[in-house]
């Protein structure tokens, strides 16, 4: 019993010390490079701002890779709010970022759960946006286009919707990334849930000029939005009908109503139309209508017994919309 009143003076072995603090470890957990380091918050805390001294080093580059999902399950486990607000530093947020763009696929796993966490609670987004936008936004679409990560893509999907959210600035540095490109390959083969969250980003893209330039030079851009309308939610149907509106609003080229016509969107909007109750989704139709009617029913694609239905409708919301 004895042995139990060791003098702290004496010398332990080096093993018994945790690399980071230099301490005698309490808690000790041996990671898979092989290295014990304290439990503790602090010290993980450490060890995953260790790679922005040397991002090089493959041994800390481990290590923060390993902490990093220590601390997402201690999230996950304990719920705890202390854990978000301190690995909310920039700091932290920009060793994360880096895992992000470099690390191993469970590394990135842990991260963008870190991240999902976080994107729930009031953090500014803006610091790590202006510092690492585009390279984070490419490393999110590379995820983001991995069909094995299916069940991962809608808690990055979630991440961006709360990052673009935040400020023009970083849905700039979106579509700089590519992202429209992306999103819009996507779209055909997600599930309702991933298609809501897929049209919502493209929407928020959309209210940039940048991004509305991104949409339109996609040829299969109007098609994708056109097939999701009316075959999804009604959630989706609203998002559909707003991307639809900022397009032929703000650029209304004959090619961008031609194959609003050619695909299919403008019988869509008509039957939208039919449904019962007034709503933001069919003024908006209507005021398509009354703004590039006349365009849609020279078109040789127009049904011929839309004609008389849209002369009409035209008339009707003309005094709505002009108020």
């Amino acid at each position: 019993m004895e042995s139990l009143n060791l003098d702290p003076e004496m010398n332990f072995p080096k093993d018994f010390r945790c690399p980071i603090s230099m301490e005698i470890m309490d808690e000790p957990v041996i990671i898979s490079t092989g290295v014990s380091y304290e439990r503790g918050l602090e010290i993980l805390l450490q060890i995953i701002a260790q790679i922005l001294e040397d991002g090089s080093d493959f041994v800390a580059f481990r290590a923060c890779e390993e902490a990093l999902g220590v601390l997402q399950h201690l999230l996950i486990s304990q719920e705890d709010g202390k854990i978000i607000e301190m690995l909310s530093n920039p700091k932290y947020m920009k060793s994360m970022a880096i895992v992000l763009e470099r690390g191993s696929r469970e590394a990135r796993l842990h991260t963008i759960s870190i991240f999902q966490e976080i994107a729930k609670s009031d953090f500014t987004w803006n610091l790590i946006v202006n510092d690492l936008g585009v390279s984070m936004f490419k490393s999110l679409l590379e995820f983001l286009s991995d069909e094995i990560c299916t069940k991962e893509s809608s808690f990055i999907l979630q991440v961006w919707i709360k990052i673009l959210d935040s400020s023009k600035r970083s849905r700039l540095k979106a579509i700089e990334a590519g992202a429209i490109c992306t999103l819009i390959e996507l779209l055909p083969d997600s599930n309702r849930s991933k298609c809501e969250k897929i049209l919502q980003i493209i929407k928020l893209l959309c209210e940039c000029a940048d991004g509305r330039v991104a949409f339109m030079e996609h040829r299969l851009g109007i098609g994708a939005i056109s097939k999701k309308l009316l075959n999804v939610s009604e959630i989706a149907s609203k998002i559909c009908v707003k991307i639809f509106w900022l397009i032929s609003n703000f650029h209304p080229a004959d090619v961008v109503l031609d194959e609003m016509m050619i695909y299919g969107a403008v019988k869509k909007f008509v039957a939208l139309l039919h449904m019962s109750g007034p709503s933001s989704t069919k003024d908006k139709v209507a005021h398509m209508f009354k703004k590039h009617g006349n365009s849609w029913r020279r078109d040789p694609c127009f049904p011929c017994e839309l004609n008389d239905y849209s002369s009409t409708l035209q008339v009707h919301h003309g005094h709505i919309m002009d108020n």
